[in-house]
């Protein structure tokens, strides 16, 4: 059994009286292994996040299953013991850190109440300290910043201590939501690294949500290519990035920035499958 199993999930978002409803997830179904990264690209509104914050629980699902471990992920949880069971399976690093971390907390009072959510949680002050002071250096960080606030810290910074708290319960299973897309292209360099370096020493799971094609070529070993909140592509990243089959996944990376790059070709090419998606939709 896969460490992540997804079958036929399924979201509406049910719009108000007279308008249509909006289909986010249409059917989506794959897995991800014990110690594996997989990428989920598509363009705004490909329905790429809502996947990740169901599978963290922060969204609900209409239809289909989703385990992590064997457990199911879609029923209501029964008391607090499952509650954060499921918390400690699945650990979510968002985009804005600014966001998920109480700017009123130091570092070591955001590990600290992280930490006590586990099973072995450290017992006393000093045990606490030194496991705090562990999982800043397992993100490069040093004793300087365990005293600081959110606010005193470089965004860089303050996505490795995100990326620290989601590693402190020991998850089986990381989400990663454009994690790196706000930060400066030398820092992106860096924070991939690190991620790599967590997964191969850890052997922690990733599900990374991503526009960039170039980060999940870094840091993924398998991708799935999202267009309206359906799977048109999946396998190898290295083949479905070099060889595409689908349409939209050819345009997605015609899209994307480099060499003999030309934007006159790029726009040509989306008002093409937009007027053929058009045309499907009509025939339909």
């Amino acid at each position: 059994m896969s460490l992540v199993e997804v079958t036929d999930l399924q979201r509406v978002f049910r719009a108000a009286r007279g308008a249509d409803h909006v289909t986010a997830v249409d059917h989506v179904s794959f897995a991800i292994e014990s110690g594996e990264a997989v990428g989920l690209v598509g363009e705004s509104g490909s329905g790429k996040t809502t996947i990740a914050r169901i599978l963290v629980g922060l969204e609900r699902a209409d239809g289909g299953s989703v385990t992590v471990d064997g457990a199911d992920r879609l029923s209501r949880a029964r008391g607090r013991t499952e509650r954060l069971a499921r918390a400690r399976a699945v650990q979510m690093v968002f985009q804005d850190p600014n966001g998920s971390l109480d700017r009123r907390l130091s570092v070591t009072e955001t590990l600290r109440r992280t930490l006590r959510l586990r099973v072995d949680a450290p017992h006393g002050a000093s045990a606490e300290r030194a496991e705090v002071l562990r999982l800043l250096d397992r993100v490069r960080l040093t004793e300087r910043h365990a005293v600081a606030k959110p606010h005193e810290l470089s965004g860089g910074q303050r996505q490795r201590v995100a990326i620290a708290r989601a590693l402190a319960v020991s998850p089986k299973l990381v989400v990663l939501d454009e994690a790196v897309s706000a930060l400066d292209v030398s820092v992106q360099a860096q924070v991939l690294d690190l991620l790599a370096e967590i997964q191969r020493d850890s052997g922690v799971s990733y599900l990374f949500v991503s526009h960039d094609l170039a980060v999940i070529r870094e840091l993924c070993s398998r991708v799935l290519v999202l267009f309206r909140g359906a799977v048109v592509e999946s396998g190898e990243t290295s083949q479905v990035l070099t060889a595409p089959e689908h349409a939209y996944s050819q345009l997605l990376i015609a899209s994307t920035p480099g060499p003999g790059w030309d934007p006159e070709r790029v726009v040509q090419a989306r008002m093409s499958f937009t007027q053929r998606m058009a045309a499907v939709r009509t025939d339909g």
